[in-house]
């Protein structure tokens, strides 16, 4: 069984910008808050279809993403 994804990407989705799954939030939008130094808790605030849970998982996944591309370079 093949894991979902917790990012989305479509045309008719802000025109293919990659996004929480099932809603119209920008992923970018989550790194910006962090690197901005603003947490967690205040994108969640500010995006409140975005559960927790969902950023939790789209940070590991691009977590796994950065470091599997990492190890595969390292090989």
């Amino acid at each position: 069984m093949l894991k979902k994804t917790p990012i989305e990407s479509s045309k008719e989705v802000l025109g293919g910008t990659p996004v929480f799954a099932g809603t119209r939030v920008p992923v970018q939008t989550l790194l910006d808050y962090l690197e901005e130094g603003r947490n967690l808790d205040a994108f969640l605030d500010d995006f409140p279809t975005v559960p927790r849970s969902q950023a939790v998982s789209v940070l590991e996944f691009l977590k796994e993403k950065l470091i599997g591309q990492h190890d595969a370079s390292a090989a």
